[in-house]
């Protein structure tokens, strides 16, 4: 009986150990769960509306320079390049960005661009400027009108002739 009491007392505080351990363990680890979710918007793109025209410029037979189209559409020359009253057509290049309204995006301009002309004449284009510059941001509506701007480089005794170019003047945006 004496073995059976020490068994039955061997068999309480083993219970009560493994007890014990279970319950530590249990207090020892902790749940925690979180939701997850995601918002997918309008991917942002920018679409021509105009394109860019330094309009009629005269050049000396000895001496080039630059035409400067602004964004706003004002134009300056310098050197030996003239500009006649008659303009012609006078534009900077023209866009429209669409997307998510009140998100900003980025604005990166070409480094450069080549026109041609008669007899594969060519003239670069460069100095590229935009309004806005740098970052934009889109309206309520989720738009903003983008206006470019450039360096036109004028040799002197320019072949006369319309210049245009083939490949075009990539603008490029995206989300901040």
């Amino acid at each position: 009986m004496r073995n059976m009491k020490k068994k039955n007392l061997l068999l309480v505080i083993l219970s009560v150990l493994i007890a014990l351990i279970i319950n530590n363990n249990s207090l020892a680890q902790s749940v925690a769960t979180a939701g997850a979710s995601a918002n997918v918007i309008i991917p942002v793109s920018v679409v021509k509306t105009t394109d860019m025209n330094f309009g009629n410029a005269a050049v000396s037979a000895v001496g080039g320079g630059i035409i400067t189209l602004a964004p706003g559409g004002t134009r300056t020359s310098g050197a030996g390049v003239t500009l006649p009253a008659t303009a012609g057509t006078v534009a900077p290049a023209g866009f429209t960005v669409t997307g998510a309204p009140g998100y900003t995006f980025s604005i990166t301009l070409p480094s450069s661009a080549v026109i041609t002309g008669p007899g594969s004449a060519a003239m670069t284009i460069n100095g590229f400027t935009s309004l806005p510059s740098g970052t934009g941001t889109l309206n309520a509506g989720g738009s903003q009108t983008l206006a470019v701007g450039a360096s036109l480089n004028v040799s002197a005794a320019q072949v006369p002739g319309t210049y245009t170019n083939a490949t075009a003047v990539p603008v490029t945006v995206n989300y901040n």
